[in-house]
């Protein structure tokens, strides 16, 4: 069984009248997500839904379809829809294709940098280091989590490979959501947020090993933060 919810527990916002308002409510439904505001094991209703975002009940539908086919949600027949469970073999799984993917990747980059125009998009990616810091700082965790998957993505753009940045993006879309509120909360999010500038440095030393160090390291602290047992020292 699973828990219905009141419209007033949520707080969505509205959409503008400008633009498809299919994409506008799936990343209106992906910031609940990510600031824990739509959780596993209740039930959401579409019409619900659309009346707190202003909008009818039918962009609401379109747009959980565009999550259920990214393993956000699943429908429950004739009541709605609720957020997907990750179970924890799921998040290891998920994390130990990061590790296999991201860690060469990222380090292959590092070799390249001696290239001026990859060193030069490997600068250009500081401003957004800069902004998941202040967005840890603030623990706007929509930001972050906007700043981070693009900061990743791009880096990972560097090495060529754009199947390689298709899937990990696929990847952080569903797991990174999970934990992510009680991280915030614990005031812990701002060490992993400031090693982004770190793997810039790294990378544009031509220091592979050490890169590919950092970023495995990287990855880990995130599982662990799923799980709530990080070092807070």
């Amino acid at each position: 069984m699973y828990a219905s919810v009141p419209a007033e527990s949520l707080q969505l916002g509205t959409v503008s009248r400008v633009g498809s308002l299919r994409e506008q409510v799936s990343a209106a439904l992906r910031a609940a997500l990510i600031a824990g505001q739509l959780r596993p094991g209740i039930v959401y209703s579409a019409p619900t839904i659309g009346e707190m975002l202003g909008v009818s009940a039918t962009p609401v539908r379109e747009a959980i379809l565009d999550l259920v086919r990214e393993g956000l949600v699943e429908v429950q027949r004739n009541k709605g829809f609720r957020v997907t469970d990750l179970s924890e073999e799921q998040l290891d799984e998920f994390a130990q294709v990061r590790l296999m993917l991201e860690v060469p990747t990222m380090g292959l980059v590092a070799s390249l940098a001696r290239d001026s125009a990859v060193a030069a998009n490997l600068e250009g990616l500081r401003p957004g280091a800069e902004g998941i810091v202040r967005a840890a700082a603030a623990s706007d965790l929509v930001r972050f989590i906007e700043l981070d998957t693009e900061f990743h993505a791009h880096f990972l753009s560097l090495a060529g490979n754009s199947e390689v940045v298709r899937i990990v993006r696929d990847l952080r879309n569903r797991s990174r959501l999970y934990g992510l509120e009680a991280v915030a909360r614990a005031g812990i999010l701002g060490r992993n947020a400031e090693e982004h500038s770190e793997m810039i440095d790294l990378a544009l030393s031509g220091d592979r090993e050490n890169l590919e160090a950092l970023v495995a390291r990287h990855i880990g602290h995130v599982r662990n933060l799923w799980a709530g047992v990080a070092d807070k020292s």
